[in-house]
């Protein structure tokens, strides 16, 4: 039986070791994440037991009510990253406007945008929700970040990944070189190796997932998309998988393979997903994985952003089924 473990401090510093130019800024950043990631799998990991579920009182800028676990999710994030002197500037999907570094903590090359907590409307239900994080270099120069160096296409990132707090914790994220995933043993409070560079099964399972309750909202090529999909009127139709909560469906398409889909809609013709929170850091996880992810037209990675709350429409996994998805949008029939 193979004994050999690999912590994730462990993992992160021999890559750091293969990279001899690198100057242990971004690794102290992936560090951080760590940390704060394991103070938010306490808190989630007793939600039901203290009093921290339920409604904070107040609506976030994309006007939905804010839950406590999501204000302790951005407050640990913030407090975790706020005086190590990597960052420059920080975003958060919580906070409408930049988060500028303490005046009394020196900044860094690096930027930080992040979802604390993304899928919280499943608290009560005990259903996975996840920490979404981004990171770029700085594009200005030197002192405080402002909004140009949030404001990078995905393309730009130099790491991405998510937590998962479920059944078990992982955390997953790539600098480039492979997509890794680690998961919590809470009884020792370290990340260990359980995904070496995860690859998105070819040609993987035959799973769409999509809210199907906003059917009648989605233009005509969507819902031919979608009844193509279910009845395989070419090939053999594939199976219907949705939990939800972003993270939880993007992990299981990483996993096994398939299409996640969250379209724009006639009240929604933008989509729901927030670019740069959302989209853009598992659009990377995603092509680094061998998968793609688009917006149904265009790679999500090249998008330019031009708000820090932008949202998109979001397509991603197999890169075949990602394709034949794009065709249906443009009106076509897939073939």
């Amino acid at each position: 039986m193979d004994r050999y473990v690999v912590t994730l401090s462990r993992f992160i510093l021999e890559e750091e070791r293969s990279h001899p130019t690198a100057t242990g800024n971004l690794t102290s950043i992936l560090y951080d994440i760590t940390h704060a990631a394991k103070l938010i799998h306490r808190e989630v990991s007793k939600a039901g037991l203290v009093d921290i579920l339920g409604m904070a009182g107040h609506e976030n800028v994309h006007g939905e009510e804010v839950r406590k676990l999501d204000d302790y999710a951005h407050d640990v994030m913030f407090n975790a990253m706020d005086h190590g002197g990597n960052l420059c500037v920080m975003a958060s999907e919580e906070s409408e406007s930049l988060m500028p570094i303490p005046t009394q903590f020196p900044t860094g090359e690096y930027v930080l945008l992040y979802d604390p907590l993304d899928g919280s409307s499943n608290i009560d239900a005990n259903i996975s929700i996840g920490t979404i994080f981004s990171i770029h270099t700085r594009v200005s120069e030197g002192g405080p970040g402002g909004l140009e160096d949030c404001l990078q296409p995905g393309s730009r990132q130099v790491a991405a990944g998510y937590v998962m707090y479920g059944s078990s914790t992982v955390l997953v994220y790539t600098t480039g070189s492979g997509v890794h995933g680690f998961t919590l043993d809470p009884s020792i409070g370290e990340f260990l190796l359980s995904h070496r560079d995860i690859r998105i099964p070819e040609p993987g399972k035959r799973i769409y997932s999509v809210n199907e309750g906003n059917f009648d909202r989605w233009s005509p090529n969507q819902q031919a998309l979608v009844n193509e999909l279910r009845t395989g009127c070419h090939e053999e139709p594939f199976s219907a998988r949705y939990v939800g909560s972003l993270v939880a469906d993007f992990h299981r398409t990483l996993l096994y393979g398939g299409l996640f889909m969250y379209p724009g809609d006639n009240k929604n013709t933008a989509g729901k997903l927030r670019l740069l929170y959302e989209a853009a850091p598992l659009a990377l996880l995603c092509e680094h994985a061998g998968g793609l992810a688009t917006n149904g037209r265009e790679d999500i990675l090249g998008i330019q952003p031009e708000s820090l709350h932008q949202r998109t429409p979001l397509y991603m996994g197999n890169r075949r089924w990602v394709e034949m998805a794009g065709e249906y949008l443009a009106g076509g029939d897939g073939t």
